[in-house]
This record gives C-alpha cells, structure tokens and sequence, in this order.
C-alpha cells in the first residue's frame, strides 16, 4: 500500500505534465503472472476517449514517463496496458522490522454496534457469528486506522424480558431477593423458563395481557416488575460478557435502551420525526391510533408503525432515537459510569443517574460513520431507520449508515447428533439442521465453546504424542483453548456474511484445508524454522535483524528473483489492500481467503525452497527473510480475525 500510494501520486503527477489531465484516483491491476509484471494499469483505456488517442499510444508515452522511478525496476507497455515491476527488495525490507508503524488517521469515528443479546437467556452460536463478525471489522478498521468505538446495544425494556419475569413471577412466585437462590447458572436457568413461557403462550392465549403489563411497567420503570426486569437484565448481560471473552471479544460502551427511555431521548426523537413529517398518526384502518412512517424507497404502500396506539414506542422508534444519538443529532447525552475493568481495557455503561456519572468519562456518539452488525432477517427495520433519517433531511448520516447483515448459523447433522438433538431421518440427508431457541432447541454458545474445547485438547494431546514432545497440563490447557478458539472464529468469518453457516466440528478443528488449525499451524511451522536457523548457529545473538542489516541490497535483490519466493513475498504485501477491500465490502471472508492462500504459497515456497540445507548463505538469508516477512503478515492477519497463535501445537 505505501508503495502503491508512493506510485499513485506519481503517475498523477506524470499524466498531469504529459496529458494535462487530473486524476481523482488511479486503480491498479494485479497481472495473473510474474512475467507480466506486480502491478498493472488499464489508464491507458480511460484516456482513450478524453485524449482522442488510440490506448498504446498513450501507454508508451506513461511507460517512458515512468522510467527510472525509484520503486521500479522494470515498466512495460502492451498493447493499451502499463506493466509496473516493483523492485523486490525494497517491498521485502518494508514488510520487516522496523518499517510496521502506527497507521496514519484514516478519517472520522466509525461506531461498530454489535452482539445485541437479549438480555433473558444465555447467547447462542448465531450470536458468535455476529460477535466474531463484528469484532473482527472493528480490528480491521483500527488496524487501517480509523478510531473505532464498540457498542453493545442492550434491549432491558423489550418483550424477551418481559417474558422472564413473567416466569419468575407468575410461573414460580420470585422476585428479585430470590435470583441468588436459583440453582446453576443463571442465563441457563433463564434459558429454560423463556421456553416454558413461550410454549405456555400458545396454551395460554390471556398470558398476552398479563405481558402487557409487565411490558409497560418495565418501560415506566416502576414496580416490583420493573426492578426485576432490571436485576435479570444485569446478570444475563455479565453472562454474556464472560461468554464473549472466552471469545477474545470486547466492548467499550454498553447502551441500555432503559436509559434512552429514562432520558427521554425517545421523546425529542418523536418530536424532531412529528416537527420534520416524517410520522403522521393514523386515524383508520388497522393502523387507527398509531403513529405510522412511510418509507416508499423500503416499501411502497406499506406503513410501518412507530408508535403503537397505546402510546408505547416499537422497536424500530428506539432505534432511529439510538441512531440519531451516535451521529450527535440529539441534544442530550448519556451519563456514563465505569462498568468493568481488565487489562487496561475500559467498558463503559450509560446510566440516567447524574449521581452514578464519572467525570473521567470519555466521549461517546458523534459518529462520522454508523455500522449496525445484525443478522439479515432484520434488513427492513434497518432500512426503516435509514429511511428515517431521510425523511427528517438527515441525508448525510443516513448515507453513512450501514447495516453489516449476514445469514443465521445452523449446525452440520454430524453436529447436531453430537450435541445431543435427535433428528429424523430426513433431517441426516440435509445440508444443515435449522434450530429453535424459542422452543429451549438452540445451542448454547457456552456449551459449543466447551464441546469445541473438548476436541481441541484430544487433537492437541494426540499430536504432542505423535511427536514424541511432553506437555505440562497448563500449557496443554492453554494450547487447546487456542486451536479452539481460534478454529471457531475463523470458522465463522471463512464464509461470505450472505451464507448460512453449517457448523461442523470435525470441520472446524482440521489440520488441513481451509481452517483455523490449519493456519495456525502453518505460523507454527514458519517460527521453528528460525528456532533451527539458532540451534544449527546461522543465526547468531543478533537473530534476524543483524540478518537483514548484514544482506547487500544486490544479494537481496538478486535472492528474491526466485519466483517462488518472490511470489510469496509479494502476496504478502497485499495484506493491507486486502484489508481495505474487506471494509469497502463488508466481507470477512476476504481476509479469511487471504490467510488460506498465503499459507499456501509458503507451503510451496518452502517445498521449492529450502532454507537449512540451502548452501550459499545469501540465498539461505533472503529466504530466511521473506519467511520472517510472511510470518509477520500472518500473524497480523490471523489477529484481525481474532486468532491467536500457541508456540506450538
């Protein structure tokens, strides 16, 4: 990318002397062969029409303005097209030490909503999806240098909850003194009662009232519900926080739609959608009473209700209040209260007690940039609060509101028997087992985690074995928990965010093909290959460093022509435009693929290539080199995505 950028403001520079032409942007090519060059430019093509030039004219006269750059060793023109061949060793030496910097500032906030739990029961694999996903965007965008602020949305005031402490209430005469009392875990707990309250509904259609009830104490904040609801909610949410830190995931402000309803941000909401004629109320049809949003460009003739007819705010309207407050277009903020600690990582709470409020307390909201992580079956009610935005002259922010969308997790047949669920005989011929967490059929996160960890540990302790290398227990533990980890999030980033997942465990943990254990592995192996260079003394006291001060930049340069390793050397460069390319898209899935591939070059690489038993000491230095290099962009990479690589495995 700094090379790229370096050779962009030049070739503009050469088109605006040569052409007196102003380019916007200049887009490179990557030619599907070596020979053909590392990078490629069609701009010959999109001169064409302005000049009134035939493109090889054009390309012949940028080639020979291009000559002599120092990044280039070698420019070719053919046909219409520029064939740019970078000199190797200055992309090798800018992949090593010291040449990794802070990245520059790369725009305004961006705020990275997700997770959004409901706060009644334990999460579920579908909630990993969107945790892995989300957390794996917000480290991209820092590592491209955007400052990101991580919210976890809390839904304290929804039905969900409700319906909880109708169970405890109604089902089992509890109240909020009682929570200590209740046996094993207690999202768990609540697992199983939000079953029992959902079939009970079907059986019990006058439930529905009594929810109600509950539903708008819980909104007012008042009574003996309202305090429950509060104490569930608070206890599920750490559940969850210890959940997704198993996960390596981390938040740095949660935002409780309690608060937004205390705080009356709903309200000056509702105000700024009346004042604006983005809402109008209805006075007939089955809508009569309700305060109601047409968004024609989501769909046309159809209404969507903001405001239900006794006065209660939908999903949807605490939504667009939410959105309206993370670009600053509400007048009124949060107080916000230190809720946890750990590592020098702070998480934040919002609160509507000014009495809780810390000082020390960092800005929250004023986005210049909005991205909602929520699964796609709730694309029209974030389209709703685009749609929203719109109709109240937001323009801008709404343009620059983004939904992450991405399909449901479901679980292989293999998964699912293993985990206990009986299937039909129909279901085993199926490519996936969909499940219900409504009907107590979900899978538990907590539960997948450890069966994952389980597996981990025998694959771990089998390969150990099979090398003959001894493990103490800790180290073993600690080394499962990786490969677990570590396969299960890039498990659920490998595919495209539109594909539903089919989790698989033996899938999951492989050794080989596209995984996590896999890459993890390949790091593995590049790390022993510098643990033998010291044992066998070519590398000395210096390590690496003292390796690439010594190597002559002709020695270098010449090392790198081998196509193998310059292949390599060269894939790994573009880890950073890959980066780009999966922000600009929204695809993990990028990122994962690059991973996979790269592995795979310095698996020929290696093959080709030799590196102890390569007599010449330059060759062997180059290669040691563009080792260090690849390993270096991997285990970047493989932390984006939250993988975190053992010593050995």
């Amino acid at each position: 990318m700094h090379a790229k950028r370096k050779l962009e403001q030049r070739i503009r520079e050469r088109v605006r002397e040569r052409f007196d032409v102003e380019l916007e942007r200049v887009v490179f090519s990557t030619p599907p062969r070596l020979d053909l060059g590392d990078l490629g430019l069609a701009l010959p093509f999109e001169l064409a029409k302005s000049l009134r030039r035939p493109p090889p004219q054009i390309a012949a006269q940028l080639a020979a303005d291009l000559q002599g750059e120092p990044l280039l060793s070698k420019v070719e023109a053919v046909g219409g097209y520029v064939n740019l061949f970078l000199r190797r060793g200055l992309v090798l030496r800018g992949l090593l030490p010291p040449a990794a910097a802070d990245p520059a500032p790369a725009g305004g906030k961006v705020v990275v909503e997700h997770t959004n739990i409901n706060p009644n029961k334990a999460a579920h694999v579908g909630h990993l999806r969107n945790a892995a996903l989300g957390d794996s965007l917000v480290r991209v965008l820092r590592f491209l240098g955007y400052p990101v602020e991580v919210q976890d949305y809390i839904d304290d005031t929804g039905v969900q909850v409700a319906d909880v402490v109708l169970g405890l209430m109604d089902f089992e005469g509890r109240g909020t003194e009682d929570l200590d009392q209740l046996p094993g875990r207690f999202d768990f707990y609540c697992w199983n009662l939000y079953a029992r309250v959902t079939r009970a509904y079907e059986e019990r259609p006058e439930l529905a009232q009594r929810r109600a009830e509950i539903l708008r104490a819980i909104e007012h904040g008042a009574g003996p519900e309202a305090e429950l609801a509060a104490a569930v909610a608070g206890r599920i949410v750490d559940c969850h926080l210890a959940t997704m830190a198993r996960l390596g995931v981390r938040y740095d402000l949660l935002t409780w739609e309690s608060d937004i309803l205390g705080l009356r941000f709903w309200q000056q909401a509702f105000e700024l959608l009346k004042e604006s004629g983005a809402i109008e109320r209805a006075s007939s049809g089955k809508n009569a009473g309700c305060w109601v949003m047409a968004v024609p460009e989501v769909d046309a003739g159809r209404e969507k209700v903001i405001v239900r007819s006794d006065g209660t705010a939908t999903y949807v309207a605490k939504d667009i209040a939410y959105q309206l407050w993370k670009f600053g277009l509400l007048k009124r903020d949060f107080h916000y209260r230190l809720y946890a600690e750990s590592d020098g990582h702070r998480l934040w709470s919002t609160t509507r007690d000014p009495a809780r409020a810390a000082r020390e307390a960092p800005t929250f909201g004023r986005a210049q940039r909005v991205i909602n992580t929520i699964d796609v079956r709730q694309s029209y009610l974030q389209q709703v609060v685009v749609g929203g935005l719109r109709r109240m002259g937001y323009l801008e922010e709404a343009e620059r509101s983004t939904h992450f969308a991405y399909e449901m997790v479901a679980l292989s047949p293999s998964c699912a028997r293993a985990l206990g669920f009986e299937l039909q005989p129909d279901e085993l011929s199926k490519p996936y087992v969909e499940i219900s967490g409504r009907k107590g059929q979900g899978v538990k996160a907590d539960d997948l985690i450890d069966r994952l960890l389980e597996k981990a540990r025998a694959k771990v302790e089998e390969n150990f074995a099979r090398s003959g290398r001894a493990a103490e227990p800790d180290k073993l533990q600690q080394t499962a928990q990786a490969v677990a980890i570590g396969a299960l999030r890039y498990y659920l980033v490998k595919f495209g965010r539109n594909k539903v997942i089919a989790f698989d465990f033996d899938e999951a943990l492989a050794f080989e093909g596209e995984t996590g254990p896999y890459l993890m592995y390949a790091l593995v192996r590049m790390r022993s290959i510098f643990t033998k260079l010291r044992e066998h003394g070519i590398l000395g006291p210096g390590g690496l460093e003292a390796l690439q001060a010594e190597l002559a930049p002709e020695a270098l340069e010449a090392g790198l022509q081998e196509e193998a390793t310059w292949d390599m050397v060269r894939f790994a460069a573009e880890l950073e435009q890959t980066a780009v390319q999966t922000v600009e898209d929204l695809e993990l899935s990028h990122l994962a693929k690059w991973c996979f591939v790269l592995a795979q070059k310095f698996s020929n690489f290696y093959h080709r290539c030799p590196i102890l038993q390569e007599p010449d000491p330059a060759r062997r230095a180059v290669r040691a080199l563009a080792t260090w290099s690849v390993a270096r962009q991997l285990e970047i990479a493989l932390g984006l995505l939250g993988v975190r690589v053992p010593e050995r495995m």
